[in-house]
């Protein structure tokens, strides 16, 4: 017996998703707004403002590199700060980044594979140097003591010319931002 499995049409599983976007969504952006001082009407306007821009974007096929409720938490916050700053004179920058609550996969993923084979290009003193400053956040005393430098500048003038061997194989091998993120 062959069972036949109805799928909702696209409009109503569309509706379905907005929904649970909503129910997960909702509370992150009304205790942001509720920080900021606002009213659960302005968590609501600002919500449904944030939901009518993301379907937008999602209508004209942009590739979102983070996950839709985090997008919509981005876009939600910047509607509000836009808002916030017209009807508050002056709010200091301090209060508002405490209040921020930034999702996890809001940031995209650095590829440090690629960004690993970059840096292994300019030379073994070359990563050596930029993996201590960089990567272990050693001071340029430090790291110019531990390589062998004659001085801090000596160990900074090497940072600087590792660095433009890098910017420079990026430009031949036109490599963009995007190239390093997975």
């Amino acid at each position: 017996m062959v069972e036949i499995v109805e799928h909702p049409p696209v409009e109503a599983q569309i509706a379905l998703d907005f929904e649970a976007l909503y129910k997960r969504t909702f509370p992150v952006v009304a205790k942001l707004v509720h920080k900021w001082n606002g009213s659960l009407d302005d968590a609501k306007d600002v919500f449904h403002d944030g939901l009518v821009l993301l379907y937008e974007k999602m209508q004209d096929g942009v590739q979102f590199q983070t996950s839709r409720e985090a997008y919509l938490v981005g876009i939600c916050k910047n509607l509000w700060v836009k808002k916030f700053s017209k009807d508050v004179a002056k709010v200091a920058l301090d209060e508002i980044e405490r209040s921020i609550e930034i999702p996890g996969d809001f940031y995209p993923t650095v590829n440090t594979q690629h960004l690993l084979t970059m840096l292994m290009s300019t030379g073994k003193r070359c990563l050596a140097l930029l993996e201590a400053m960089y990567f272990k956040g050693k001071s340029v005393e430090r790291v110019a003591q531990d390589l062998g430098y004659s001085g801090e500048h000596s160990a900074s003038v090497q940072k600087y010319k590792c660095l433009e061997k890098m910017r420079e194989q990026i430009r031949n091998k036109n490599i963009a931002y995007e190239d390093f993120l997975e």
